[in-house]
């Protein structure tokens, strides 16, 4: 089975991860090590949290630079929630500067009447890549779990995999490109879209990995 590297830097939940990628038929291995980074077969970098707190704990790890090397290097990369969020430059919710790898910044919902924030709860994706490998053998506007304050907003549209409406205000709710992905929402907690979701990234994680 495919070896995929769950990065451990404090701020995920990741238990649920892993037993996703395990019900997907992957070896998960938690780690911190740059090095297990390098032999590991993708890297998925989950996250719950805050912006500020996500970024500095990664640095004080060493994992920026080993990170942007994996995603350079052509590794299957898949972020999650904050996992997502810190792969760009900025966000509104802190100061400290992102990972830089995916240019845009990250937003705060406008409250509007009659919406909550933090959007949270099951909602519907509409894809902008419906060739995309991580929607394979999924329904049109299957049906996902969110929890988040604010969402990502990339300068180069056409990265943008999948969006979401909350309230009047539709969002970037997944970005891919080659083999970087990265998703708002938790896969690990969306039922059996989710395991799907993730069942097609080991997919493709396995197709990389020579014979």
């Amino acid at each position: 089975m495919p070896v995929i590297a769950v990065v451990d830097y404090d701020m995920g939940n990741l238990h649920s991860v892993c037993k996703g990628l395990e019900k997907a038929g992957a070896t998960p291995n938690v780690t911190y090590s740059p090095k297990e980074l390098e032999r590991a077969d993708a890297i998925v970098l989950p996250g719950v949290g805050a912006f500020d707190p996500a970024v500095q704990h990664l640095r004080s790890r060493g994992l920026e630079q080993p990170i942007k090397e994996a995603i350079a290097s052509g590794k299957p990369f898949l972020g999650i929630c904050l996992g997502l969020q810190i792969l760009f430059e900025s966000s509104s919710e802190g100061t400290q500067p992102g990972l830089g790898i995916v240019r845009g910044k990250v937003r705060r919902f406008i409250p509007e009447p009659n919406i909550t924030i933090p959007h949270m709860g099951w909602n519907q994706l509409e894809f902008t890549q419906p060739k995309s490998i991580l929607w394979e053998h999924l329904p049109a506007n299957p049906w996902v779990y969110f929890v988040h304050s604010y969402y990502v907003d990339p300068i180069e549209a056409q990265i943008r995999a999948a969006t979401v409406t909350h309230g009047n205000q539709t969002v970037t709710a997944a970005i891919a490109h080659e083999n970087l992905m990265a998703v708002q929402f938790h896969p690990e907690k969306s039922s059996n879209i989710g395991l799907q979701i993730l069942s097609n990234f080991v997919a493709q994680v396995r197709e990389k990995i020579p014979a």
